[in-house]
């Protein structure tokens, strides 16, 4: 059974862990595709459904909370060539409400957290939700002087030069003596309807790319390099609020939008002030109505607190402010023809089914493919070639095939049989107990991963190669300068013997390549840790690579023992379960990574080019822990097992999860049961909550 298809409630502990870590790697995929590269592979809808499932596991579980769960970030990690901005405060996300009760709920907790009576009036400001890209704006001594993305939340990208073209933006703020020295002003930038068509319309006979809606056109057009490029670009800007109220001297939100139209930006103008709940739900209703008639794309409104003081009370969650709530619009729908399914292989090697669609307008967009998801959906919707689907634009995003209008069948179809090859490498394709989807398992040698997986290989959080963007590894790879990650290494000694060396190339010259040159061989020494994140293993991320490393310290020993642990019952498979933090599915995964051949032909020759350097141990001085492993088990009192888990890491032990010979100490609390009992049987040093504590405070000579 998959576990994505088993209820929160029912999930054991184990489950939660494995699900909790997919959960925490798949959010940080889509969240990098939405943010960073404006190309994204789901709809908001189904994003949402992985947040919401993500957040119900946690709540169940807080002990299991990960320290690269979404709930503790926003947005994704920068990448690309525009200088890094730390924003004065940061740029959170916003909640989501999906049904008429959550805006209920959160009304009553707003009620409840401030501890006010039902009598007494709960003002709140709705504005349209944009679906644009959210950028700020700092002001210092009445002039703009920075510009922003949004980025993670805490840092963006500069885009200054390119936001200055856009007329919605104030210059500078003439003889205002109400405007604050230093303020950073926050929208979104986004795109008319009208003005989107025209510019289509202009590339289309320039016989360049089409944007596929106002958003994404929005956001490659602030992210030009030649801020000309964005200044062709009809894109306009709506304010909506601040880092900090206190300079405006203001008192509610509504006194703030005021404030800002009076000095010069553009606020919506279908904000509206509202007293109660169903004040808001009807002005919801209004502009579902009206949404596709608006010049301009919205997927919601965003519903916030009046009183700043009530603001500044409720306070902000790790990613969001508990004083707002953004109200999504439900998906929109239309019928068309189903022409095909193919398969589309991703970096993980996940195989995607894809819906080739008659085109059809689904809302004011023209949908000729939609997500089918994965083998499962097309069974269960049983959706096949020649159907007349329905087809859900949700979230304004990716379309999706909701379900077959059966009446309308051909008498002559056949169901879909879903590949178990490949269909671009012909490697096998394996589907893993608790998978969702079946995966390629050719891994490095095949075309389809190749391109992405050298793109992640590259990355900051991997080999962090200078100048390297994704840019640059898409046009080596389609021009067969590299074809495996090996190339990288080997770049500039076959550039030496081109005919056609990288500095005769469009766009290079003589500095540029030899930059990019140093800036690769600055990178062949390389710490362990970054090197296992840097092959793009499926649910391999940073802080799973960090245990890894840690765990066998050197790159050898880990090779050596992922490939023993293909036999379950071999001791070096049992080691690896035994890492807390490493559950069977990424288990399945690491074993079939060194299964393939191909991988570890790559392997090998990647050392031949590099220097992959043992894992350091943390310094801890004298800890009395220091390279120990432990385990906790039943209920402490003084700490939670989180707490003991960290304290026990920062002092340099590795935590397990089972209990074996190799484990040093088992540190019990109340309820302690099995795992007690193994240690026992195993002779294994037993201590309880307070000999632990005493350990920590006095170790022993």
């Amino acid at each position: 059974m998959n576990l994505n298809s088993i209820p929160v409630d029912h999930l054991t502990e184990e489950q939660a862990k494995v699900e909790l870590e997919r959960l925490a790697l798949q959010i940080a995929h889509h969240d990098r595709l939405y943010y960073l590269e404006d190309q994204p592979e789901i709809s908001d809808a189904e994003y949402d459904d992985l947040r919401l499932r993500n957040d119900a596991i946690e709540k169940r579980f807080p002990q299991f909370i990960r320290e690269d769960s979404p709930s503790q970030r926003v947005g994704a990690p920068l990448s690309g060539p525009f200088r890094k901005v730390k924003h004065r405060q940061p740029m959170l996300s916003l909640d989501n409400g999906f049904e008429d009760q959550d805006i209920y709920d959160f009304y009553d907790r707003i009620r409840r957290f401030l501890g006010l009576s039902k009598d007494e009036t709960i003002e709140l400001v709705a504005e349209p939700k944009i679906d644009g890209l959210s950028a700020t704006l700092e002001y210092r001594n009445d002039q703009f002087v920075l510009g922003a993305t949004r980025g993670d939340g805490t840092e963006g990208e500069d885009i200054t030069a390119n936001l200055k073209t856009i007329h919605d933006i104030p210059q500078s703020i003439h003889s205002h003596h109400d405007f604050p020295e230093v303020t950073e002003v926050r929208g979104e930038v986004y795109m008319r309807h009208e003005d989107f068509m025209a510019l289509n319309k202009e590339r289309e006979a320039q016989n360049l790319p089409l944007f596929a809606n106002p958003r994404n056109a929005g956001a490659g057009s602030v992210r030009q390099l030649d801020p000309k490029v964005t200044a062709s670009r009809p894109l306009k800007f709506f304010a909506y609020s601040c880092d900090d109220y206190a300079p405006f001297h203001v008192k509610t939100h509504w006194e703030f939008l005021e404030r800002l139209k009076s000095t010069g930006f553009v606020v919506n103008p279908m904000a509206k002030l509202c007293r109660n709940v169903d004040e808001l739900l009807s002005f919801y209703r209004e502009l579902e109505e009206k949404r596709t008639s608006l010049e301009y794309d919205i997927d919601g409104i965003v519903y916030k607190v009046n009183r700043i003081d009530w603001q500044e009370r409720m306070g902000y969650s790790s990613r969001a402010p508990r004083w707002a709530l953004a109200h999504k619009f439900p998906a929109q729908k239309a019928q068309t023809r189903l022409n095909d399914i193919i398969i589309q292989v991703g970096r993980t090697g996940a195989l995607t089914p894809v819906a080739v669609l008659e085109p059809v307008t689904v809302g004011g967009v023209v949908v000729s493919r939609a997500t089918l998801h994965n083998e499962d959906e097309i069974a269960r919707k049983d959706v096949r070639v020649g159907d007349t689907v329905v087809i859900q634009r949700a979230g304004d995003v990716i379309p999706q095939v909701l379900n077959p209008v059966l009446d309308k069948r051909p008498k002559d179809s056949k169901s879909f049989e879903f590949p178990h090859t490949c269909p671009i490498c012909d490697s096998h394709a394996v589907r893993l107990p608790g998978e969702a989807a079946r995966k390629c398992t050719g891994g490095l040698i095949c075309s389809a991963q190749v391109a992405l997986r050298l793109r992640h290989l590259v990355s900051r959080d991997a080999f962090d190669i200078d100048g390297f963007g994704s840019k640059h590894v898409e046009a080596f790879f389609k021009e067969g300068l590299i074809k495996s990650p090996q190339d990288i290494f080997t770049l500039e000694e076959r550039d030496r013997q081109s005919l056609t060396p990288l500095r005769n190339r469009e766009g290079w010259g003589s500095l540029s390549a030899e930059n990019l040159f140093k800036a690769i061989n600055s990178r062949r020494n390389i710490e362990l840790h970054r090197f296992i994140y840097s092959l793009g293993i499926p649910q391999v991320g940073q802080a799973t690579a960090k245990l890894l490393a840690r765990q066998y310290t050197s790159f050898e020993t880990w090779k050596q023992a992922m490939i023993a642990a293909k036999d379950e019952s071999s001791e070096a498979y049992q080691d690896l379960l035994s890492i807390d933090g490493i559950g069977p599915s990424v288990a399945e995964d690491l074993v079939a990574f060194f299964d393939e051949p191909h991988n570890l032909h790559v392997l090998d020759e990647l050392q031949k080019h590099l220097a992959i350097l043992d894992e350091k141990p943390i310094n801890v001085g004298s800890s009395p822990i220091a390279n120990k492993t432990i385990v906790f088990t039943g209920t402490l009192e003084h700490m939670t097992r989180p707490e003991a888990k960290v304290r026990a890491e920062t002092l340099g032990a590795k935590v397990s999860s089972s209990v074996s010979v190799k484990t040093d100490y088992v540190v019990i609390g109340a309820d302690a049961g099995s795992k007690a009992k193994k240690a026992r049987e195993l002779g294994v040093t037993i201590l309880t909550e307070q000999e632990w504590m005493n350990l920590m405070k006095n170790p022993p000579l």
